[in-house]
């Protein structure tokens, strides 16, 4: 893209939009409330993914150095809400997402770069759900061969074309919203039960993890440290939290009659980030999300991500510590580990909240690869899927080979 059409589209961004003056709502609290409700249940679709790859790090975390990493755990929450914030200042103010803004304002090569690092690193997470899911159900179920539990992880994508079409009806959306709020949900209440069933570990001794400890910066901690931030902070959600908050602002803009009109076509000149995306947020609807969407979802990553992740150091540091079967062991052994230890309610409670974060984790992947593709390179959503289609039966082979 030349810098004539980037030039164009800053100075119709940036343009004074002549619209009406916002009526008054005498149910506008109840409003905003909804609104936040909504928002927050998106957030919290980041956390599916992180678990699964957390899962490892954190329980070998736990049983070398007890709750000292737990500082590692807050710090990469507060790295998360910080480069997640930039993402949402990115969305709201420009319109477009981050593989779209990519695509807009970079050169091409340097684009296709990005993209390539994305999904790379999309397919990498993909591959933990698939695995992780499979191996949950046969731990739930041990009739059930892990290829089949990989075969029905494929299942998420019915999902996602039957529930995911933020371009049609809210309706679907709002059942797909709620749909991962339950799964989040279960995975919440499994660790809680988790921990309720930990004995012989103070409060304050678990408190006393958050604070910076020496064992940080040791060979062993700064290796599991390290994963632990790259569990928390992954780059497809960058992607994901640059366009989930565009749908409140042109709801914000169509009940207020703010909605701009379409650019005339001199000014896009064959651009077609802009002419895919010409609506752009008006003052008024990015001064009414834009604090509202980085509160909560500062809200949704310090309450309910903080909590899973630490849930699983807790566990591991209260009931593995000094165990070394626990170091590198893998699902199968922590999974035996844990019911021996704890109880064997741990066991299938470790298990439930694997299997529901393998659902999580699958959809949220799936689409931000579906955004990711569309906005870094416009391709259409048959490619999206066929793409997503060979990457599960490849999926399938390695698992059975590996079997």
């Amino acid at each position: 893209m030349s810098s004539k059409d980037v030039s164009a589209y800053k100075e119709y961004a940036l343009e004074p939009q002549c619209s009406p003056t916002p009526r008054r709502d005498s149910s506008a609290w109840f409003s905003r409330l909804h609104r936040c409700k909504k928002t927050l249940v998106k957030f919290l679709s980041f956390i599916g993914p992180g678990f699964i790859i957390a899962v490892a790090y954190n329980i070998a975390a736990g049983a070398s150095y007890r709750f000292k990493l737990l500082f590692i755990v807050l710090l990469s929450n507060l790295f998360a809400i910080f480069l997640q914030s930039l993402a949402i200042k990115l969305g709201t103010v420009s319109g477009l997402n981050l593989a779209e803004a990519c695509r807009a304002f970079l050169p091409r090569w340097l684009n296709i770069i990005l993209y390539i690092f994305a999904e790379i690193a999309i397919i990498a997470t993909d591959i933990a759900e698939v695995i992780g899911f499979a191996i949950a159900l046969n731990l739930l179920f041990p009739k059930v061969p892990l290829v089949a539990g990989c075969a029905i992880s494929i299942a998420d994508v019915m999902v996602i074309l039957l529930f995911y079409n933020p371009d049609k009806s809210m309706r679907g959306l709002r059942i797909f919203e709620y749909f991962i709020l339950c799964l989040v949900m279960g995975v919440v209440i499994c660790f809680c039960i988790q921990l309720s069933l930990i004995q012989n570990t103070s409060v304050g001794e678990v408190f006393k993890g958050y604070l910076p400890s020496k064992s940080i910066v040791e060979q062993q901690g700064l290796y599991q440290a390290c994963g632990i931030l790259g569990a928390t902070v992954m780059p497809h959600s960058l992607y994901l939290g640059s366009g989930i908050v565009q749908p409140r602002l042109r709801e914000y803009d169509v009940k207020r009659g703010l909605v701009p009109p379409r650019p005339p076509p001199s000014s896009t000149s064959g651009n077609q980030v802009f002419e895919k995306t010409y609506y752009i947020p008006s003052l008024e609807a990015i001064q009414s999300s834009l604090k509202t969407s980085i509160a909560e979802l500062a809200i949704a990553l310090f309450t309910f991500a903080l909590f899973v992740n630490s849930a699983i150091l807790i566990v591991a540091g209260a009931s593995l510590y000094k165990n070394p079967d626990a170091v590198d062991a893998d699902i199968f052994s922590i999974h035996d580990l844990l019911a021996s230890s704890i109880s064997p309610a741990a066991g299938i409670l470790f298990a439930l909240a694997l299997l529901l974060s393998g659902i999580t984790a699958g959809i949220v992947c799936t689409i931000a690869g579906q955004m990711v593709s569309e906005g870094a390179l416009n391709v259409k959503m048959l490619v999206i899927w066929l793409i997503i289609a060979i990457m599960n039966v490849a999926n399938l082979v390695l698992l059975g080979e590996g079997q």
